[in-house]
């Protein structure tokens, strides 16, 4: 019976944010803006590392490979949202549901352990300067970010594979922009218990070990930093991890919010608030967060531009 109703399922209807058309397409036209922005603006980041030379080093490559990262992520969600502002029929084909809620779940696992990584990194650039070099050579760099990526694919194929094997044969209209695991579990005729067990555990293997380390990391560079008796020398180091700070908090605590709460305190409406802070608002000021507050990076891009615009006018 279970199998039926499975089969019988074709698409899902994202409800997204529900409204008139009016609103509807009031929201394509804010939405539309802040995608193009944050992909001009990651991408801007890429090709400064890409060019510059003197951008090349572990902080800055973890740093493009995290625009990368964005860049994807942005664009698992947003243009199939765009759509459905300016269509009637706001379905998903079961198929592409699957795909979406496992390329989302795969680049948010793996932002979460390369935000620690780059923690990792900033700990040994302030605690160990003398053996940064060693430590943080380019094969370990590339090494640490294939990591990266196979704990966020390896914990992306349980959820996905755990979420879609429940029986939806109720209603398919998923209360939310896209196919994420608390809402489509919402749809289940059937108890999600192990699916809620299994996404505390997964989460709290990816997101809290991620964060532990990231806290663990922070503690030895703020400890470090305390001991340098110049003003400026302890300035200029905590303004190397400011940036990176505010990205993890921004990004863990959406993330601890939305994964660490039983089914039975799921709030849609409020969920889909939190959901665009980190689908929609962290992609788009990472690029600004890390560019404004580091001199080397508004450097490069200016450079960037101007090389640009002079191609242009020839």
């Amino acid at each position: 019976m279970i199998k039926k109703n499975q089969t019988m399922l074709t698409n899902f209807v994202l409800l997204g944010f529900s409204g008139a058309p009016v609103f509807q397409q009031l929201l394509f036209a804010v939405f539309l803006p802040i995608y193009i922005t944050t992909i001009m603006g990651n991408i801007s980041i890429i090709l400064a590392y890409r060019l510059t030379s003197s951008l090349h080093s572990p902080m800055y490559f973890f740093l493009a490979n995290l625009s990368f990262l964005e860049i994807c992520y942005i664009s698992t969600t947003v243009p199939k949202m765009l759509s459905n502002f300016m269509s009637t029929h706001k379905t998903i084909s079961f198929s592409g549901c699957v795909m979406q809620m496992y390329c989302g779940l795969l680049l948010g696992g793996t932002e979460c352990y390369l935000l620690a990584v780059m923690a990792y990194d900033r700990y040994n650039a302030i605690c160990h300067p003398l053996r940064y070099g060693t430590k943080m050579k380019k094969r370990t760099c590339i090494q640490l970010v294939a990591v990266s990526w196979s704990g966020g694919a390896i914990n992306s194929l349980i959820h996905t594979i755990l979420t879609f094997r429940l029986p939806f044969c109720r209603d398919n209209r998923i209360n939310n922009f896209f196919c994420d695991i608390p809402p489509v579990m919402q749809l289940a005729c059937t108890s999600t218990m192990i699916n809620e067990i299994v996404l505390l555990v997964a989460s709290g293997c990816v997101i809290v070990s991620s964060f532990i380390l990231t806290i663990i990391s922070y503690t030895h560079i703020i400890t470090t930093v305390l001991k340098i008796k110049s003003t400026s020398g302890r300035t200029k180091a905590f303004s190397t991890c400011t940036s990176h700070l505010i990205v993890v908090t921004l990004f863990y605590g959406s993330a601890i919010f939305i994964y660490f709460r039983p089914k039975s305190s799921y709030s849609m409406n409020q969920d889909r608030v939190i959901s665009a802070l980190y689908a929609f608002v962290a992609p788009l000021l990472n690029p600004f967060i890390y560019s404004l507050r580091n001199g080397d990076v508004k450097a490069a891009v200016r450079k960037i531009v101007c090389h640009v615009v002079v191609l242009q006018r020839y």
